[in-house]
């Protein structure tokens, strides 16, 4: 097995990067969703209720992050020094506001009232205590710093499905090759590259994999959810990929390869 792709995520729910390497630090992949939208209650936003977010496309040079949205143009992102509590899922977390021009033009474009907001190195937001008993932190992203996913998973779900769908669809950070599909079910640790990685829970999916990632619109059968639905609904909820967390701070890139350490 092997690294297919690798992918980063700037701006939690904004597009992706598909990268040929990433670092990862104490967050866990460097730069990844260290950006997140806000509404005017400070509660996280997300393709969930604004599909659209997904045609603001993202990069990143060095570590500064630039957006750019349909019919408002180029951004880069700068925080300010004002602190607000925002929620993501059930965590407050403390963060820096956005500039307000790049928050003023992604409010137009959305049609209400958005923020951008940051997580400074000062704030820490715990990984779930009851998957991951060390004290681990992770940025913006839903629960853990990675979720990995597996070629031959998605070739069997569109095997299912009337169009195929893309894995940018499920948003991972690392994607393998040369396993079967759904293999990665039954993985408990990995070796990436000199990379190691536990995995600590299964990825239950929502209606954000309903979002087609290129015109920011909802499939109107729900697919592929829909289809997952009927084959992958577990006690965690409806399967995709598997989060992780990383032993140590380093370097992966694509091609390296991928080892099961233990598995079920």
């Amino acid at each position: 097995m092997k690294v297919h792709s690798l992918h980063l995520y700037p701006v939690k729910s904004l597009a992706g990067i598909q990268v040929s390497h990433f670092e990862m630090d104490d967050f866990g992949p460097k730069n990844d969703r260290r950006w997140m939208i806000i509404d005017e209650d400070r509660n996280f936003v997300t393709q969930r209720s604004l599909p659209q977010l997904a045609r603001v496309k993202t990069d990143l040079s060095e570590s500064l992050v630039s957006i750019s949205i349909p019919g408002e143009g180029d951004f880069t992102l700068q925080h300010t020094n004002q602190e607000l509590r925002v929620l993501v899922w059930r965590d407050w977390v403390l963060a820096y506001s956005g500039e307000a021009a790049a928050s003023l033009a992604l409010s137009r474009f959305c049609g209400k009232e958005l923020r951008f907001v940051y997580m400074p190195n000062s704030s820490f937001r715990r990984v779930d205590a009851e998957r991951v008993s060390e004290y681990r932190r992770v940025g913006f992203a839903d629960g853990f710093p990675f979720l990995i996913t597996n070629t031959a998973s998605l070739e069997e779900l569109n095997g299912r499905l009337e169009e195929p769908v893309e894995m940018r669809r499920f948003r991972p950070n690392i994607v393998v090759e040369g396993a079967a599909a759904w293999h990665e079910d039954r993985w408990q640790k990995l070796k990436v590259g000199g990379q190691s990685f536990a995995i600590v829970k299964p990825c239950s999916r929502c209606v954000l994999t309903t979002v087609n990632p290129d015109t920011g619109s909802k499939d109107p059968g729900l697919q592929p959810l829909r289809a997952l639905s009927g084959f992958r609904r577990t006690p965690e909820g409806v399967i995709f990929g598997q989060n992780a967390i990383h032993e140590f701070p380093g370097i992966i890139h694509v091609g390296d390869s991928v080892t099961v350490i233990e598995s079920e």
